[in-house]
């Protein structure tokens, strides 16, 4: 990861980092002053996403460095697991907003009367629905452009920040024009929100899973691999093909089949060619082994 890829992470992370924080405070404060179930949770919500921000900033100083006597293919992982924490976290306040809304539906249905929400409520709704969408587009492009997956996934915890805003502004909306027996609507939206929100957290984790479970690159890419590879003159066949993914870099291990007449030199020159080939086509920062073999069938 260069330096520049982690200022341009950091940066974007530490503005989200202060907009959570102010939605934090101002979104349990106006949830509890204008008596809305939906925008406590939703403050809670904007909590876990200044959580997953702490992750971001301490794991993308650590992906940043290279190899070293402890990990000789670099610290790729790295980005990897802070990228399964941060859905991980979504994944907890997701269940949590369910819960919490799931009490209050089964309160109003032994015939309590839920509390009718303030404007203050309704004004915190709108104003976190535009904040967190803005620092969606701002924190994905980033993400996007330093083919950074835990800064896509914070991206979508601001998003997620969105959603659960809308939701409330609809819960709190409705609770506050119709009446008090659609104050249940608030709760409900909660819990509809934060079913999307794990539904969302959970397809984020998956690759991340994969990835330090050493799953290897899909096939696609795999079959890309070893046509890249046999393209370069001299090879006559590739094998043991084995691939995975280490943060944003690719790692491949390969055996080419060359010609058993040429000298080791000559070998070896067709493997750096593979090399730079391979290169160019996935990056830099590609980590791979080539072995040669002659061609047996020629002996």
């Amino acid at each position: 990861m260069s330096g520049n890829r982690e200022i341009q992470i950091r940066k974007v992370t530490l503005w989200g980092a202060l907009v959570n924080l102010l939605l934090t405070v101002g979104k349990i404060a106006a949830g509890i002053f204008g008596r809305s179930a939906a925008m406590v949770a939703d403050g809670i919500h904007s909590l876990s996403d200044l959580m997953s921000d702490v992750v971001v900033l301490a794991f993308s100083h650590i992906a940043s460095k290279g190899k070293d006597r402890r990990h000789s293919f670099g610290h790729g992982k790295f980005e990897t697991l802070a990228t399964l924490i941060v859905s991980i976290i979504l994944i907890s306040a997701g269940v949590e907003l369910c819960k919490k809304g799931i009490v209050s539906i089964v309160s109003a249905a032994r015939g309590t009367v839920l509390p009718k929400p303030g404007m203050i409520a309704l004004i915190a709704a709108i104003v976190s629905i535009v904040l967190k969408e803005v620092l969606y587009q701002v924190t994905v492009k980033v993400g996007r452009r330093t083919n950074s997956t835990m800064t896509i996934a914070n991206a979508w915890h601001h998003r997620s920040d969105a959603l659960s805003s809308i939701g409330s502004l609809i819960g709190i909306g409705c609770a506050m024009l119709l009446g008090n027996r659609w104050t249940i609507m608030d709760p409900i939206v909660s819990c509809l929100i934060s079913i999307a929100i794990i539904a969302v957290a959970v397809k984020m984790a998956m690759p991340s899973l994969a990835e330090l479970l050493e799953t290897s690159l899909p096939e696609d890419i795999e079959n890309e691999i070893i046509e890249t590879a046999s393209g370069v003159e001299g090879v006559r066949d590739i094998h043991d093909l084995k691939t995975r993914r280490n943060g944003i870099s690719y790692i491949i291990d390969a055996h080419i089949v060359v010609d058993p007449s040429i000298s080791i030199v000559e070998a070896h020159e067709i493997a750096t060619n593979v090399e730079k080939k391979l290169h160019g086509k996935y990056g830099e920062e590609t980590q791979m082994s080539i072995h040669v073999e002659p061609d047996r069938n020629s002996l």
